[in-house]
């Protein structure tokens, strides 16, 4: 049984944000800056993009990068975030429930509130994972802590489908699936029809997750409407800092200029600043 004062005071504070008046808004972080500058802006909770980390740390997405690697940044961004800290596992970093464990276990002990778990697809196929799988997964976790938050993706709107309202029940099975296995959150990314948000919002007795990292994605109040308890913008954030990045590149190779790094930028003394209190 793993256990962290932290961890449970955390998870405590990160359940009662599902449970406000209005939605949960996480602008997912890929390192410990960037955790402190959403914390800055007012974020109540924490959420890490597992894209956002792999690119971060030199790997593609999809469990690409060492399990160590993950656990050291995901450190890095506990150490210094003063909200509760949800960690993107993907599938778990492991091959068996007891290595996930392993991994939601480390987590725990470094004060996380939760993580976000996926079944995702079978392995060199884009046919999705059996749900027995994410759910023994989900049932070994909760026996590490009862409080801990485990969101449960499902990834029906990521794989090939013929008939759209085929897929929606697919999720929604699933979404039950993991609901009764132990999970505390149902993450249904690609799913962006507020119409099919509000039926699964319907259809299940937990907070329904969305993503909104997309361009064009719809406000806050319209998610809200539809009954979303929580918005993503997931690796968006980073996808759009990495297209200014690219910005401010061509601006001083190509004409010798640097006015696109000038706006908006913080001083040292800023950025020195979201340290401060850390250790």
């Amino acid at each position: 049984m793993h256990s962290s004062e932290s961890s449970r005071q955390q998870a405590d504070i990160f359940h009662r944000l599902h449970a406000g008046p209005d939605p949960l808004v996480l602008v997912n972080a890929w390192d410990a800056a960037s955790a402190r500058i959403v914390e800055r802006a007012g974020a109540t909770a924490i959420g890490t993009t597992s894209a956002g980390m792999a690119w971060s740390l030199g790997y593609a997405d999809g469990e690409r990068m060492p399990a160590s690697e993950l656990l050291a940044a995901c450190a890095r961004i506990c150490r210094v975030a003063g909200v509760p800290v949800s960690v993107d596992i993907e599938s778990g970093f492991g091959d068996s429930a007891q290595g996930v464990c392993d991994v939601a276990g480390a987590l725990i002990d470094m004060g996380a509130a939760g993580i976000n778990i996926e079944d995702g697809t079978r392995p060199g196929t884009r046919e999705l994972a059996p749900p027995e799988v994410l759910c023994e997964r989900i049932v070994a976790i909760r026996k590490l802590d009862a409080r801990f938050f485990i969101n449960a993706r499902t990834d029906a709107y990521f794989v090939p489908w013929d008939d759209p309202a085929a897929r929606f029940e697919e999720a929604k099975r699933r979404a039950r699936l993991y609901a009764a296995a132990g999970a505390d959150g149902i993450f249904v990314p690609g799913m962006s029809s507020l119409e099919e948000i509000a039926g699964m919002a319907g259809a299940v007795s937990l907070p329904v997750n969305v993503y909104a990292g997309y361009a064009g994605a719809p406000p806050a109040e319209g998610f809200a409407r539809a009954g979303a308890r929580r918005i993503s913008l997931g690796c968006g954030p980073l996808q759009s800092a990495l297209g200014l990045v690219g910005r401010i590149a061509r601006e001083a190779f190509e004409h010798g200029r640097f006015g696109a790094m000038g706006e908006g930028m913080l001083s040292v003394g800023e950025i020195n600043g979201l340290f401060a209190a850390t250790p």
